[in-house]
């Protein structure tokens, strides 16, 4: 769409988001490009170049930007952070959001004293200005943008707060106080989600990471029994509101899809790699909307052809007419040749709209 006339991206288009979430015969494909500030930093000016052609992924943009642009704090070379949650976190490579390296409920002697950070003041890592994100939504919501909260993390959570190695122990041997530690969670979760209800919010975004490559990281009957109470208890207090659910997690989630669904889910964004385009054909096409994650394991390797035969084929795969269907490239590694994210951009201006 050439003559793309608003500030804001594509997908941030109130209207056209809803209908394709709800199979409601959207007008395009909702598609977006997130680049990293590292990739930003590395290509600069010439990137910015490409930015500019498309406003219909990019929105509006002005150029010169870049020139100002500085890795965030989680993100510089050999850096230590710490959240809100007081996990400490270690960046070794620049450009990438490190991991945590200090996990405060490590040792659950420190259970009964701990609290989460409240959310009436702090996210995970700054400070929650609500009076400006009502502000700003008005404005936004004037505009035809869709408005959206952040739920922040999830099972992702909960091995940042044990540590991984605890938390899998924990989740095998059903030790009574990961019930304890999700109910905390949870109450915390759904004390933010309350905040986000209170300004109209269109969508509520989660993040999850619970998947490998390949699998779960922990066993259906598992899920089912210690997570997905908490993914229901806190995706229905949303979907009675009318709030779109949308959930995030990397990985192969094929194994759950179904129960994703009758948690509340109302997207999520499987991964290609992980998962195959077949198999999130048979799991997810029809079901639930897919917001597909491109094969960012092959944008650093394939030639600009390569990636819009991989557009092309998702979008003759998984797309309907009805609609339930997204797509988004991250580009995060400063290996992804400059030419790969203009044929992304390329192949989505080709593929994203209905063609005679």
């Amino acid at each position: 769409m050439e003559d793309w006339k608003h500030w804001y991206p594509n997908k941030m288009h109130k209207v056209n988001y809803v209908k394709a979430v709800e199979f409601n015969y959207p007008s395009w494909i909702p598609c977006e490009i997130s680049i990293f500030p590292a990739v930003r930093i590395k290509y600069g000016e010439a990137l910015e170049d490409i930015i500019l052609k498309y406003p219909f992924i990019f929105g509006k943009y002005k150029k010169g930007v870049v020139k100002l642009m500085k890795l965030p704090k989680y993100h510089r070379p050999d850096t230590y952070n710490r959240d809100n949650w007081d996990c400490l976190w270690y960046t070794s490579k620049g450009g990438y959001e490190g991991q945590v390296v200090e996990h405060p409920l490590e040792n659950w002697s420190n259970f009964n004293t701990y609290s989460p950070p409240d959310p009436k003041k702090y996210s995970e890592r700054g400070r929650n200005h609500w009076f400006l994100a009502r502000l700003g939504f008005w404005v936004a919501r004037r505009k035809g943008m869709l408005i959206p909260g952040t739920g922040e993390r999830l099972f992702d959570r909960l091995y940042f707060l044990r540590g991984f190695k605890n938390l899998m122990i924990d989740i095998a041997t059903d030790s009574p106080k990961i019930t304890e530690l999700v109910n905390m969670l949870t109450e915390h979760e759904l004390k933010l989600i309350k905040l986000w209800l209170k300004l109209n919010v269109d969508i509520i975004y989660f993040h999850t990471d619970i998947g490998t490559q390949s699998r779960l990281m922990i066993p259906p009957a598992k899920f089912r029994k210690h997570i997905k109470p908490m993914f229901t208890k806190l995706f229905q207090t949303c979907r009675k509101e009318g709030v779109i659910v949308y959930l995030s997690s990397d990985g192969n989630l094929l194994e759950i899809v179904d129960d994703l669904i009758e948690s509340g889910v109302s997207i999520h964004d499987p991964q290609v790699r992980a998962c195959t385009l077949e198999g999130i054909k048979k799991h997810y096409k029809g079901k639930m909307c897919i917001d597909l994650d491109l094969d960012r394991q092959l944008f650093p390797f394939a030639t600009p052809a390569q990636i819009k035969k991989h557009i092309k084929e998702s979008v003759e795969l998984l797309n309907t007419s009805e609609g339930g269907f997204m797509m988004k490239a991250e580009f995060s590694d400063t290996n992804i040749p400059l030419e790969n994210i203009e044929a992304t951009c390329e192949a989505f201006m080709e593929f994203c709209f209905p063609r005679a």
